[in-house]
């Protein structure tokens, strides 16, 4: 994961979408499954039989399309949660911890302060797990504002720090007393769960929810002043700053969105699926969420389409294993994909060196030619 992370690091918000690398994006992609085809022939297995497994696996029937779609929620919150804070020049690699704070704190919420109604239990779970993960995602902004310090650095040292601290909580003062859980924190109420949508799936009505932050977070990057100033201050710094824009405040503002988003992911976790909070709460879905971010170079509607095909990738690769084909394999496919992306700005100039030089070589051989006659 780190390794892919440093591949990626290449890919800058001042980079744009556009026809060309979305035209890459598919070139890498099938080039990435006619590898993973080649490695399943080398292996002794038929790769159209493992491609079908692998979209029965995600898309086969109501159970696999909720898993699915569950898993294209989580890694499209905290893809958007990364690019909010990568749009305005600051990247948020704490998003995991802040996941982490965020679900206990919303577990807290929703374990002792019960008897309200569902609506506005919900609600104040929600508020807080957005001010855990938000306040997180603060320090190390505040950091890199006012000290210069590195933020990804410091993201990454917190990331540690608090899912430690939440494990230590679950496990020791905050250990629930009932019998037979070895570890978590109290039950939430059973008043609060978000109810699944499809039987046996880990589908919730959450993902409504999830729908509207996307649908908000694409609004403020897309559509708004601030979303302007954002897309600014990434691409060009010290331009903003000399045209009025209080790039610092911008930076504090979309860190602390996304760590928002990132304690919202964590509520969902525990009031859909766990009931409580657990020390395995997440299972690194803020780096997945990041790769797809930076592959589709922080655009919100690239990030959603994205989400959605590394959700089949990964609920497919489930379906593999039934016909014998280890899920690793989409796990290679995933890599190569982020190996060609990070790589396509090389690529694509080496591609137009080589027309240009094409083009001058017949522009010379036209001009002697002519010189001939």
């Amino acid at each position: 994961m780190k390794a892919e992370l440093k591949a990626l690091a290449a890919i800058k918000p001042k980079k744009r979408m556009n026809g060309e690398y979305l035209l890459s994006l598919v070139i890498s992609i099938l080039a990435a499954l006619l590898v993973g085809a080649g490695i399943m022939l080398i292996s002794g297995h038929n790769p159209i039989a493992g491609y079908q497994a692998m979209l029965n696996g995600a898309l086969g029937n109501t159970r696999a399309i909720g898993d699915t779609l569950a898993k294209s929620a989580t890694l499209c919150l905290t893809g958007l949660a990364m690019a909010v804070a990568a749009k305005a020049g600051i990247f948020n690699v704490g998003g995991e911890g802040q996941l982490y704070l965020g679900a206990i704190a919303a577990a807290l919420v929703g374990g002792y302060v019960t008897g309200l109604p569902m609506v506005l239990g919900i609600a104040l779970s929600m508020l807080a797990a957005m001010v855990a993960g938000g306040l997180y995602a603060l320090l190390p902004a505040w950091l890199k504002v006012k000290l210069k310090v590195n933020e990804v650095i410091t993201t990454i040292m917190l990331n540690s720090a608090a899912i430690y601290f939440c494990s230590f909580l679950a496990n020791g003062p905050l250990k629930t007393a009932e019998k037979g859980i070895a570890t978590g924190t109290v039950k939430i109420d059973a008043n609060y769960v978000f109810p699944r949508l499809i039987k046996l799936s880990s589908l919730t009505s959450s993902i409504f929810i999830a729908a509207g932050v996307a649908f908000v977070i694409w609004y403020l990057m897309k559509r708004t002043t601030g979303g302007y100033e954002m897309k600014l201050t990434g691409e060009n710094d010290r331009f903003a700053r000399y045209t009025g824009i209080k790039t610092d405040n911008l930076a504090l503002i979309a860190m602390v969105i996304s760590g928002a988003i990132c304690g919202l992911v964590g509520m969902f976790e525990v009031f859909g699926l766990h009931k409580r909070f657990l020390d395995t709460v997440s299972s690194e879905f803020y780096f997945d969420g990041m790769l797809v971010a930076m592959i589709m170079r922080y655009d919100p509607i690239g990030i959603v389409l994205m989400s959605l095909f590394f959700g089949i990738l990964k609920i497919g690769s489930m379906g593999m294993e039934k016909v014998g084909i280890p899920s690793e394999t989409i796990l290679i496919v995933q890599s190569i994909i982020i190996f060609f992306m990070a790589a396509e700005s090389g690529i694509m100039r080496g591609i137009k060196d080589r027309r240009m030089r094409k083009r001058a070589q017949k522009a010379i051989l036209a001009v002697e030619k002519e010189a001939a006659q």
